[in-house]
Parts: C-alpha cells; structure tokens; sequence
C-alpha cells in the first residue's frame, strides 16, 4: 500500500530475520531458565511474534519476516518477553532502531544490546496544539497576560491492554507555581478529538506600562515557566492510568510570536530513573532491510524501462542492460528480485531466462555442474519460482509437513543422537515412511505444476541437451536441480520461509525434515553413485531403502512431464487452495441493522448501535473457492461465502465501531462482514488477497461507504436510505492472477536506484569496454570481473542506462527541491520533533548552500 505524495506513491516495506538471543538474564528461581518469545513492533502497534523457545537463555529463532507497512512509524522495535503461564508474559528487554538510522544497519547481522523498557518512554503519537499569550486591561487600569491554550487532536496514540480512552492534562508549570486542568476522556480511539480551551494566568496584574508588557520580576517569570501537555489512557485497572506521552514548551518562545500553532511528536517522560546497564539485559541478533521507494508514473520510468524489457532480444544477452545490472550489483540476488518481478509483468520471464540460461550453458565445461553456481540465471530462476509457486507448494507439500510438525514421530537415525527408549529401526521406518509419502506426492504434481515454471523448464531442457549431446542425462539434471535442489528440497528443509509454516519448526521436528529434505535431494538428483552422496555412514545405510529402479523412473517421468512443450492438460485443480487462515474478531450485518447469520448473538439482532461485545474472535480461511469461518479452527464452518459473492472488499474508517484495523467484505443483499484484524499489516493482507480473489467477480461494486450504517444514517455521507448507494469509489483494481501481483513502475524505481548505487561500477564497465575494444591483449585485473563478450554493444547500452538513470535522478532531485521549499516543520505530515525531517533539512540546505 503506497503512500501518496502530490503526483509521486511512497512504498515502505522490511525484510527481517530474526536470528538469536545470547545472555539473557536468569529467572529468579530454582530452573533460572527462561521460555521466550520475540515480537516486530511499527512504534508500540505488534505485527509479527516468533516461537517460544522453552527452557533457554541464549534463545534461536531464525525466523524471517517480511511485510509492506502501510502507515508512517518512528521507530521499528523488537522485545523479547518471557512466557508466563499463570500471569501476564514479562518484558525482559527491547531493541528500538529509529527509522533515519535503519540504513546503517541495511543488510547486515548485527548483535543489538536489549535495552531496559519503562513505561514512561513507550510513547508514540502526535499532538496539535493551538497556544495563545494575549494582553488583557481590566476596567480597573491593570494589565495581566493570559495563556490560551487549545488542545485540538491527537493521532496514532497506541492501544494499551487492547483498548484506547484517552484524556489529557494541560499544566502550566514555574519555579514557584504549578496549575493543571484536563480534557474529558475520549472512549474507544486512538485519534481522539478534543477541541478543549484552557486559559491560564500567567503574570500577576500590574498598572499599564506603556514601555514593557511585563515588570522585570514578571518578565523573569514567563521565561521560566513551561505548559506541559500529557496524554493518558483512562484505566479501569487499579495500577492507575497508563501514560501514553508528553510534550513540554517553553513559553519564553511566545515572546517573539504571541500566538502559535503546530503539530508535536509526543515525547518520553524523563523521570530521572536510571536504566540498566544494556549487558545486564543480553543482546539480539538481527538482519533488517528496510526499503523506501519513491515512485513516479509511469511515464516519468518509459525510457529505461524500455532498455530493460528489450534484454532478451539483445546479441549477445551479456551487452543488455538486465545482465549488467547483474555484473555490477554486489549481489546476483539484488538484481534478480525486481528484474523477475518486472518482466513477469510484462509477460517477458520465459524469453529472457531462456536467453541467460542458454548463454551460462555455452560458458559451462563439465554437465556436472550445470547451474550450480550463484549466477544470474539460478537466482533468477529461483526467485521466479517463489513467485510463480507458491500456491503449487502449498497444495503439494503443506498437508504432509503439517502432519509431521504436529504428529512428532520419533526419526533420528544417527546412532549418536538416539534419545533414551529410542528404537533405531522404528525411528527408520517412520521416516523413510514419511520419504515415501513426500516422494510420491511431489512425483504426482506434475499436471499442478505452474505453466511459466513448465516453460522454464523446457527452455533449459533444450538447451543443455543440444549443449551436452554425448550426455543423455543433462535434460534432466539441467531441470532436477532447480525443481528438485532449489525447489522442493529447501521448502521442506525450512518450510517457515515458503509460508508452508508460521514459524521455524521445533528442533525435533527441524531434525525430521532435515534429513527428508536430504533424502529427496539426492533421489531428485539422478547421479549414478548416490550413496557417495553422504557424508554420513547412517544416511548412506538409510539410502539402501530407495536403491531402486522406480524411484529413478518415477523422478525422469515428472520431470518429462514438467518440461515438455504442450505436455498437459491445462485443467483447473480440483483440490481447493489454501490462501490464508487466521483468527480475526468479526460481527455480521445488515444495512437495516439486523444481524444476516441466523448463529450470531441475539444482542446484536434488531440493535442500532453495535460495541466490542458484539464482536467474537473467529478462525478465517480463505481457499481459491470460498471465504469461510467457524468458531475455533477445525470446527465446522459457521457461515461460507463463495468468491463470486464477494462484491467489495474496503477499508472501515475508525469512527464507526471505534476500533482500528477494521475492513468490510460487502456481499449481495446488502449484508456486510465487519472484521477487526490484529494489526495493520494483517488487515492489509487479508484485504489484498481477498480483493485479488475476487478481482473477476462479474458484480463487483465500482462504489462503497467507507463508514457503518448506524443511528438510521451512513456515518460518511449521512444519507438516512440504508439502500443509498455509496459515497466514496472502491479502491484501484489488483490483478486477477493471485501469485503476480507486481506494480511494474514500483519495480523499475528499485531497479534504477540500484544502477544509481552502483553508478562507479558502470563507469569501471565503460572503461573495460574501451580497453577490450582498443587494446586486444591480456586483460587488466581490475576489468576481469565484468562478463563483456561485445564490446561495443555492450558500451552503447551502458551509455543509455547512465543517461535514463541521469534523467530520473534529476527527477528526484528537483521533487526534493519542491517539496523542501512547500512543506512547513510542524505541520501534520512532519510534526516538530521528527528526526528525519530534521536531517532532511540539513542535507537540503547544505545541497544548496553548495549550487550557490
């Protein structure tokens, strides 16, 4: 979900991988060991929660996270808490990174310090503020001074325990005086609308002087004097109200503006407590890439855009601007993400992984090693079948890993490692039972296998077979080691990584799939000596099971299938998908206010006004078929909406149950889901997928009311007819086809920021295409790592990428330079006290104090 930003979208998205925790502090009790847990936090809102790790102080998690962000944040923060059965889970500690500081750690494991969490510094949220020091003559000839101080709104105050009622208190503080007054207590909302004016006192009445406003003593006084505004959430618990955050002016700044208005983050309270040292706490390790895209239309993206969907037709393919991009980025995977992303888009994948493919066979010596390294094309080739295969490993694979994850069998059969009444040969059969099972499923798949995949596949059949004519087996080894090596094999080794899985299996469970994956490697693979294969005596000895001529049959037979031109049927799968599943908080309406599901609870039946009680947590899942949910997961279904029913999926805006992360499945008949998500991220997904699948639907609306019908009126637009149709347009249409879902100018920005990051690199190739070009002896060093078959095509193109990434760069600047002359500091979107504006800023005028 993008940001807009006057003619320019902002994508905001994080990668995370969450590695381990090290000396965490013991338990104060006899075991002094801990079961931990790790939480991603955007500012206090939760959106992503590891496993719990029992029984360890130096916890592992490896777990990877990825989402979009949807919302401006302050700081990206992961706490680690400790599981507590019988009492609330207890926070041992926090990592907090600033959202300026995010590059400094791009990409990189690095070990964090936990920091001590207090109450008093959890704070997010801004606060606009009016504040006014006016003059006043009394009938008597005096002349006091008042202070107005207006308390408008706040936003993106965090939810505590579940729930929101903010208040806030307004205090005009001195050295010799302190008076305080507070806002009425806002129920249920996080952007609470005050509008409340206080007036405070601030110099004592003196006769009128025409030379100072002020007497010296009183002048003296207002430069020490300070309004405090705080934020409280209004607590039922007997701990008192919770602090939500602070904002503290002197009013010394009114003397050069008696009235001022602004927009304020709020602040940590310093309470004068000491923290703990950060090595009493232990320390985290994380990977995070954090990405902001700054995206034009389209037409701004035309001319390199072009350049780059022509690859596949340049001679040769080493002298087109995706292949350079290739040899200059640090990493093969950099390039590889938006250039497969792209030309899946545009319907350009097959063509231009062909071309790749058949140029790395060319350079290839020995059939044996056929796309074995970390080229372009295998990285490529992987991350399209990420894309393109998510939805076949999920109805191949994810029923038999979730039966191994939950049924725990006993399959350890390294001798070493055998557990106490452990039995070798049952722990043997378990698993080559579970082998077999996966084995055959996978072999069985062909028919589901995704056509680009197929295609692909066929291309590098062709090519490695007209390559390595004396060896009959490279057609299939070309293919085997990509379905087989970088497919199926690391799915089941880690199925977490490929969504097959929450969270990274337990460690019994790690251990099973470890050596399943093993095993279906080296039955994929095709070699002629396989027991040579394994290090491992017990795994050679474990392989005799499968020493048979079926299963080589069986492997050479799907992968035939797979990589065949005009193979197959392309008929639908009759297994429906699995696409998503969680547990949501829902209510179930009609426009008219009557519950639509006969099973919901009778308070909310015939009601005009609906609260939290009328809305129960539900188990969601959403197939390619149907929307369904039921009362805990695998009950019955309570109510099942079939796709083509689905007539708008929308945001809810906050106001009409006072809840956040709301959105709303609108269905024939005017009857509509109300449904809470946990977070922002979570309501995002679950509204992107279901909009995908029901993108074709024939009736889909074209307009909604992005607000509830309560009170006998649409709360957005206050028509009183519940039959008014809606006020506001339905969100931009999303690709039908639910595995591409790609915004190609989105990607053409990364691809240009990255040929703008490595601009010295192209410069370096310019340079070797001239070398090789005017001098044909020995190669210089410093150019040997460029792959230039032609010279000069390769020279004419490296011109036009540096020209088209000259002209976007021109672009972005001159769009900084327009937005740094309109945007005012204090304003909503950059509120006094952001640090990155702050930076921003400074950069910019050192930018230019620098062009004059």
């Amino acid at each position: 979900m993008a940001v807009e930003e006057e003619g320019l979208r902002v994508f905001q998205s994080v990668r995370i991988k969450i590695g381990e925790a090290k000396n965490l502090p013991t338990y104060p009790g006899p075991n002094k060991m801990r079961d931990c847990y790790c939480t991603v936090n955007l500012d206090q809102e939760e959106v992503f929660r590891t496993k719990i790790v029992e029984k360890s102080l130096c916890p592992f998690y490896g777990e990877d996270f990825y989402c979009e962000i949807p919302r401006t944040f302050r700081h990206l923060s992961f706490y680690i808490f400790d599981r507590d059965v019988f009492r609330r889970d207890s926070i041992i500690g926090k990592v907090a990174i600033q959202k300026e500081d995010l590059q400094k750690y791009h990409n990189r494991d690095t070990w964090f310090q936990l920091q001590h969490v207090d109450a008093d510094s959890e704070v997010q949220g801004k606060v606009h503020l009016e504040l006014r020091l006016s003059e006043v003559i009394t009938d008597t000839g005096v002349v006091c001074h008042k202070l107005a101080t207006r308390v408008l709104e706040c936003q993106g105050l965090p939810i505590v325990n579940g729930q929101c009622d903010p208040y806030a208190t307004v205090t005009l503080a001195g050295p010799s005086r302190s008076e305080a007054k507070k806002t009425k207590v806002k129920k249920k909302t996080n952007n609470p609308h005050f509008d409340e004016v206080f007036y405070f006192e601030v110099t004592r009445p003196s006769s009128y002087n025409k030379k100072s406003h002020f007497d010296i003593e009183d002048v003296d006084e207002v430069d020490k004097m300070e309004i405090r505004v705080d934020l409280w959430n209004a607590s039922n618990l007997k701990f008192g109200d919770e602090f939500l955050g602070e904002l503290r002016l002197p009013l010394k700044f009114l003397r050069q503006s008696s009235s001022y208005e602004a927009w304020y983050f709020l602040q940590p309270r310093d309470n004068g407590n000491k923290s703990l040292k950060p090595d009493d706490l232990g320390s985290l390790r994380l990977n995070v890439v954090y990405t902001e895209d700054h995206v034009f239309s389209s037409d701004y993206y035309s001319p390199l855009r072009d350049i780059l969907l022509k690859s596949a037709d340049v001679e040769p393919v080493s002298a087109s601007a995706a292949h350079i991009l290739g040899e200059v980025c640090r990493e093969k995977q950099e390039a590889a993400i938006p250039l497969v992303r792209l030309f899946l888009h545009y319907g350009r994948i097959v063509p231009f992984i062909s071309a790749i493919a058949n140029a790395e066979v060319k350079r290839t010596q020995d059939p044996n090693t056929i796309f074995r390294g970390n080229s372009l094309t295998s990285k490529c080739i992987d991350e399209t079948m990420k894309l393109a295969g998510m939805h076949y490993l999920q109805v191949t694979l994810k029923p038999i890993i979730d039966e191994i994850c939950q049924g725990h069998k006993p399959c350890e059969i390294d001798p070493v490692k055998l557990k106490d009444g452990e039995n070798l040969e049952n722990n043997r059969e378990n698993l080559r039972q579970y082998v077999d099972r996966i084995f055959a499923v996978i072999t069985k798949s062909g028919v589901s296998c995704p056509t680009v995949m197929c295609d692909i596949f066929f291309s590098l059949r062709e090519s490695a077979a007209k390559r390595f004519q004396g060896d009959l087996d490279v057609r299939y080894t070309a293919v085997s080691s990509f379905i087989f090596l970088r497919f199926f094999a690391p799915a089941i080794l880690s199925p977490n990584l490929f969504q097959l899985t929450p969270h990274h299996p337990d460690p019994q469970t790690s251990r099973t799939l470890t050596l399943i994956s093993k095993t279906i490697q080296t039955l994929g693979s095709l070699s002629k000596s396989k027991s040579a294969n394994f290090k491992e005596s017990y795994m050679a000895t474990f392989y005799d099971y499968f020493n048979e001529q079926k299963y080589a049959d069986a492997v050479k037979n799907f992968l035939d299938l797979i990589s065949s031109s005009g193979r197959r049927d392309h008929k639908s799968i009759e297994q429906p998908i699995l696409l998503k599943e969680g547990t949501l908080k829902l209510t179930v309406k009609k426009v008219d206010g009557n519950s639509s599901c006969r099973f919901m609870i009778k308070r909310a039946q015939g009601r005009k006004r609906f609260g939290m009680k009328n809305f129960k947590k539900r188990w969601f899942r959403l197939t390619n078929h149907e929307f369904t949910y039921q009362k805990s997961k695998g009950d019955h279904p309570l109510c099942s909406i079939p796709i083509e029913n689905i007539l708008a999926v929308e945001r809810l805006e906050e106001e009409s149950f006072k809840m956040k992360n709301m959105f709303q499945v609108i269905q024939p008949e005017r009857r509509v889901l109300y449904i809470q998500a946990n977070n922002c991220v979570e309501a995002k997904d679950w509204i992107d997928i279901l909009t995908k699948v029901s993108q074709c639907n024939k009736k889909r609306l074209t307009v909604y009311h992005p607000s509830a019908y309560l009170n006998g009126h649409w709360l957005c637009c206050k028509a009183t007819a519940d039959n008014t149709p809606g006020c506001t347009p339905c969100t931009g249409g999303l690709p039908a086809n639910i595995q591409l879902d790609i915004d190609g100018d989105r990607e053409t920005e990364r691809i240009y920021s990255l040929f703008n990051l490595y601009m010295p690199k192209l410069e370096k190739m310019q340079e070797a295409c001239g070398s090789k070009s005017v001098y044909d002896g020995p190669e210089e060093e410093e150019y040997s790592t460029f792959i230039i078959d032609d010279p000069k095509e390769t020279y004419k193109t490296l011109k036009l990428i540096i020209e088209g990434v000259g002209t976007l760069e021109q672009e972005h600047a001159q769009y900084k330079r327009d937005k740094f002359k309109k945007t005012k500091y204090g304003s909503q979107e950059h509120p006094i006290g952001d640090k990155s504006f702050q930076t921003y800023i400074r950069q910019q005028s050192e930018i230019s104090a620098h062009s004059i």
